[in-house]
């Protein structure tokens, strides 16, 4: 007698397996699947982190027209370093009080004799002096900025300085042509957004970039391209 289910039916031996050829088919099947997606998804991944560095690129922009439309020009530079740039201080703006600034979103302050040295300036234009002075009046153009595009790096006498940074693509210590290893030591996070004013790319107005490191690739997102570079010559 043939063996029988539970419902009576009869049960031949292997109608219901594969063959060894089957299992093999349907094994490389996955894989040509697999092997097709990977690199999608890869794809997609790169793209987004381009896409969200761009946004933030463009969000600076804002604030930095906004800070020209009320001062008749766009913040100041460190000539000697694009990477090293006081853009978070300028756009943040700040308070002077007995020689120390503090940024208006409370997050650091600095002596102005150490500012001045670290950014090779005389000083925080977008500051509020206090009373007694000229009645100057400092503007935040970053209401609302994310912590995620906030980094630091402390420089050889161990004093603390506060940059804007993208927060994808980064860190990328192979791409540092603008760092003096005498003025700013990096943390593990930063990848700081390049500032120069005039830009030698835009030498009406100024440069702004960054620079990812995607899957062992650069990508330089900037002000001067609507599309991202891949593997070009770094500025």
């Amino acid at each position: 007698m043939k063996p029988t289910d539970n419902k009576g039916r009869a049960w031949v031996k292997g109608q219901n397996g594969f063959t060894l050829i089957e299992l093999l088919a349907v094994i490389s099947i996955i894989g040509v699947i697999a092997a097709l997606l990977i690199p999608v998804a890869g794809s997609v991944s790169r793209t987004k982190k381009i896409n969200t560095a761009q946004a933030e690129l463009q969000l600076i922009e804002t604030s930095l027209e906004s800070y020209k439309a009320q001062h008749g020009f766009y913040p100041p530079s460190n000539a000697l370093n694009p990477l090293n740039n006081p853009l978070y201080y300028e756009l943040e703006g700040v308070t002077n009080s007995n020689g120390t600034y503090q940024t208006m979103d409370g997050n650091t302050s600095v002596a102005v004799s150490d500012y001045s040295g670290q950014f090779n300036l005389g000083g925080v234009f977008n500051v509020s002096r206090g009373t007694g002075e000229d009645g100057a009046v400092a503007h935040n153009y970053l209401p609302g900025l994310k912590n995620s595009m906030i980094g630091f790096g402390t420089n050889n006498n161990g004093i603390t300085f506060y940059y804007l940074v993208t927060s994808v693509g980064g860190p990328d210590p192979g791409y540092t042509p603008f760092l003096s290893q005498s003025l700013v030591v990096t943390h593990s996070f930063y990848n700081p957004f390049r500032y120069e004013y005039p830009g030698t790319n835009n030498p009406n107005s100024y440069d702004l970039w960054v620079v990812l490191s995607i899957n062992n690739t650069k990508y330089l997102v900037c002000n001067w391209s609507q599309s991202f570079q891949r593997n070009t010559t770094m500025p």
